[in-house]
């Protein structure tokens, strides 16, 4: 996203929220997703349906000291082939967003996609956009919403917990923009597919917090209602490119050093533009004045 002028405005688009629990971390090792939840909502932050499900992984369960998901939670989930379609739904036309999208879309591609998700789907980072965009001192989930909001995260390492967390982020980072920001990634499309009706698996209650919205039931906020951001917006954009990894002082010097060269180059590009246009008026004037006095 841009405070430029370039792009789509946001909040006119609409989102899909999307977050994973999985086996391990990595799928080229061999780990798969157990758990998945989908918050579908518009730029305003009007949540319009939420999906949630454990996912039989069809391999012994492992990392249960962070996702508390048991071998014995999914039996009786689906698989991920059940519910491709319902994903497909919930994806289309709109932007997929995640914190740390990457993670999510590597075990999207890896577990969905061969079974007919539609790959190389328009995408929003929120992680890399707060870093771009507001200075803070650490981005992680429930620590950029205490920063921003005021509130730790319920539900946390819970698929649904956490897709709520970033999709609350992002309607108040549109809420809270100074200006308008824009999207200047790939459009989204309308995807073929829909709902095959999956016998789904929610996990029960966590934290106190209702595992799902009710079907057909829309609600104005994804967790609370929208709060106030302190001032904390960057003065100048930072290259979301360079906003991944750890970013780490290093790395944020180096984005910072970048953003001010652009800054730089581009206030040469206006002195230069103004100065070919003033010079190109004064040889125009001077044309037409030999002409009148030429008559």
């Amino acid at each position: 996203m841009t405070r430029g002028r370039a792009g789509r405005l946001a909040r006119e688009l609409d989102y899909a929220v999307v977050d994973v629990e999985t086996t391990g971390l990595e799928p080229g090792s061999g780990a798969k997703v157990c758990e998945i939840a989908v918050v579908r909502m518009r730029g305003d932050g009007t949540v319009l349906r939420e999906f949630t499900t454990l996912v039989d992984p069809r391999i012994p369960v492992t990392g249960q000291e962070f996702h508390g998901i048991a071998d014995g939670d999914v039996v009786g989930a689906p698989t991920a082939g059940d519910i491709v379609g319902e994903l497909t739904e919930l994806f289309s036309g709109a932007v997929l967003v995640g914190h740390n999208l990457d993670f999510e879309e590597r075990f999207l591609t890896a577990d969905f996609v061969p079974l007919g998700l539609p790959a190389d789907m328009p995408g929003l980072c929120t992680l890399r956009t707060l870093r771009a965009q507001i200075d803070l001192k650490r981005y992680s989930l429930p620590r950029a919403s205490h920063a921003l909001n005021g509130h730790w995260p319920t539900g946390q390492h819970t698929a649904l917990g956490d897709a709520r967390a970033c999709a609350q982020l992002l309607a108040e980072l549109l809420c809270n923009a100074p200006g308008e920001l824009r999207y200047v990634g790939p459009q989204p499309v309308e995807l073929p597919g829909r709902s095959e009706g999956a016998r789904l698996k929610p996990r029960r209650r966590v934290d106190g917090v209702e595992q799902r919205l009710a079907d057909g039931v829309a609600r104005q906020a994804p967790v609370q209602a929208l709060s106030r951001w302190p001032s904390l917006w960057r003065p100048l954009e930072l290259d979301p490119r360079m906003c991944g990894g750890r970013f780490d002082e290093e790395e944020r010097a180096a984005a910072v050093a970048a953003a001010r060269e652009r800054r730089r180059r581009s206030h040469r590009a206006s002195a230069t533009a103004a100065l070919t246009g003033a010079l190109a008026t004064a040889a125009a004037v001077a044309a037409l004045t030999r002409r009148l006095r030429a008559y």
